[in-house]
């Protein structure tokens, strides 16, 4: 029997993980053990993914949730170290660009284990976002980089990594197709909070670049007001702190808590629009093609920009609408999953 070690800590990753451990669950030559480092520790933003998603239960939960990114990335990786050396896995699966990615990937890497980095070769080229910094040490350091898109690959090319590079489509893409079937009839949260279908717009906020900075949280809020359709506004647990240590103005806004995979799943695709600086959000726009609005000054997700699903909150118009082909069929997860068995001498 086979053995791969699957480090997962935030939201995107329990998403994406959802659809590989499905795969691998359907082969009888590999078990998986996932870690969850608890990087995303409230019940709201972990456990309820686990629960709508199917997850197996992680084997281990290090815990490992507050302070700077320093702390986090240390801790994690003297305890996922520790996982290791007693697993002694065949392979490390590590997802995005999390201070989990990055952990996961120089624990492994430090112990000769191959390392294989889902949703690799992504980049922004904005090196103040902790999540580009990330993304590109654990890319260095793996041995199957595993691209959703084109242009992930072509990053990885301008950086010289061309060995062990793989285009897949996105695995959020397999789950999100299964969710567009099952979520309507699971989740009444439109009913519960009182909204029409198109008849509201959504907005997501978390990442560090708009949170640390008190002027620019504040000049989200004012944008968002002044948006024509009610803004349905899940919080962040980071974003509520920040929110409440500073009494930004809240008002003309519809806050809720944070939501689950499926209500959020049904949340957006009857949006009118969203609004967010979640480069897994941007994505799930364009899957239920609704138009999205990206709080960022940049986004590693190019192509839904190019493809006119989405634009900066800096740009005032849309490129002409088209599909995006590159993100695939549903498939991706076996694809990744097969891959990896390739890697492994696995026949």
């Amino acid at each position: 029997m086979y053995k791969v070690v699957t480090i997962i800590g935030a939201r995107p990753q329990f998403i994406k993980s959802a659809a590989v451990s499905k795969a691998f669950l359907e082969r009888q030559d590999i078990e998986e053990i996932l870690v969850h480092t608890g990087q995303h520790y409230d019940k709201d933003m972990s456990d309820i993914f686990f629960n709508e998603l199917n997850i197996p239960e992680p084997k281990y939960n290090l815990g490992i949730n507050q302070g700077t990114h320093g702390e986090m990335t240390g801790k994690m990786l003297e305890s996922i170290e520790k996982v290791l050396v007693k697993e002694s896995p065949n392979m490390v699966i590590i997802y995005g660009d999390t201070d989990s990615t990055l952990a996961g990937a120089l624990a492994a890497a430090k112990l000769m284990i191959p390392i294989a980095h889902v949703e690799a070769g992504l980049r922004s080229y904005n090196r103040n976002m902790p999540e580009e910094i990330n993304r590109v040490l654990s890319d260095h350091v793996s041995n199957l980089l595993l691209c959703p898109t084109n242009a992930a690959v072509k990053n990885l090319e301008k950086e010289g990594v061309v060995n062990g590079v793989h285009q897949v489509g996105d695995v959020m893409y397999d789950v999100a197709l299964l969710m567009k079937k099952l979520a309507p009839s699971k989740s009444n949260i439109l009913e519960s909070i009182a909204v029409s279908r198109k008849q509201y717009a959504v907005a997501t906020i978390h990442r560090q670049e708009n949170t640390s900075s008190i002027d620019t949280l504040a000049k989200i809020l004012d944008y968002l007001r002044t948006q024509k359709h009610q803004i349905i506004f899940p919080l962040h647990p980071r974003t509520r702190k920040v929110i409440e240590t500073h009494n930004l103005n809240l008002d003309g806004l519809t806050v809720i808590n944070p939501l689950g995979y499926l209500d959020m799943s049904v949340l957006l695709a009857n949006a009118q629009s969203i609004y967010t600086d979640s480069g897994g959000v941007q994505k799930e726009a364009y899957f239920y093609r609704v138009p999205c609005v990206t709080i960022r000054s940049e986004t590693e997700w190019v192509e839904t920009i190019d493809s006119g699903w989405n634009r900066l909150w800096v740009d005032d118009e849309y490129l002409p609408r088209k599909d995006i082909s590159e993100y695939g069929s549903g498939d991706a997860a076996n694809a990744i999953v097969n891959i990896l068995a390739e890697h492994m001498n696995i026949h």
